[in-house]
């Protein structure tokens, strides 16, 4: 294993072999994200002095305002990374931009209690100033994890790199038809929805795309459709089955990239 790699060993038994994000990358992302906060906390400032909010503080005694508005900063601050990581595929814009993400232990997504362990553990690593907890853990720490991470069972990845086009027979028909990865415009939550068996239907489809009937390859791809599309939000009903199989064919291509477990 090269240093900074990793393989885990998933519950299905499948090997897979990341980069792990050290300290560069991890800060990098994170100066992003803290320059993005940076100009929605200054925003909400600004909204606070139209409002007026500053007279409220000095003419109640009460601490309840206060009390509001650093309740507001929180939430947002701490908000931010938690939805980002859960609904965008362990990505907030920073690492999004940088190529790392956060993903389980055993190699599947960041789930919801993991996200939400992480995020609320961003108030110690932050300790005492500046991530410098967060910092020396990830420096010291074999596979770089901050003690989020290490509470979340969570760990920080590079993005797979691109593969190199494949010499198949259906690779060549994915080149022929002009076909990629961004073909297909879709949310990553809604990417999520498609998991090991969606790619597993997604495989054998292909696998037999080119192998059988017309009669026969145009009934799989309407079945296949009805079955995967509303999975993503599409409806398979007012297509041509042209369009279907181009669909299916760029969804294989996607879910290839999460499920195959190579680099």
């Amino acid at each position: 294993m090269n240093q900074g790699q990793i393989e885990i060993k998933t519950p299905e038994f499948v090997s897979l072999n990341y980069q792990i994000a050290g300290l560069g990358s991890r800060g990098a992302a994170m100066i992003i994200d803290q320059l993005l906060l940076l100009v929605a906390n200054t925003v909400i400032y600004l909204i606070f002095l139209m409002a007026n909010v500053a007279e409220i503080f000095y003419l109640s005694n009460s601490w309840v305002p206060i009390a509001v508005a650093i309740i507001i900063v929180f939430i947002i601050n701490w908000g931010y990374f938690f939805v980002s990581e859960y609904f965008f595929g362990g990505k907030t814009l920073g690492k999004k931009l940088i190529g790392i993400r956060v993903i389980q232990e055993n190699g599947h997504s960041i789930t919801f209690l993991s996200s939400l362990i992480r995020n609320l553990l961003r108030i110690i690593d932050m300790l005492p100033t500046s991530y410098f907890l967060g910092m020396v853990f990830i420096f010291f720490h074999s596979k770089h994890k901050r003690l989020g991470d290490l509470v979340a069972g969570t760990i920080v990845v590079h993005e797979r790199g691109a593969k190199k086009q494949g010499t198949s027979k259906i690779d060549k028909e994915i080149l022929r038809r002009g076909l990629t990865k961004e073909s297909l415009s879709l949310e990553d939550f809604a990417l999520r929805s498609l998991g090991k068996k969606e790619w597993e239907l997604l495989r054998i489809y292909s696998g037999k795309f080119l192998n059988i009937k017309l009669d026969d390859r145009v009934q799989l791809t309407r079945q296949l459709s009805t079955k995967l599309l509303p999975k993503v939000g599409l409806d398979a009903r007012d297509k041509e089955i042209t369009e279907l199989e181009n669909i299916l064919l760029t969804l294989y291509l996607i879910t290839k990239d999460e499920w195959e477990y190579e680099l």
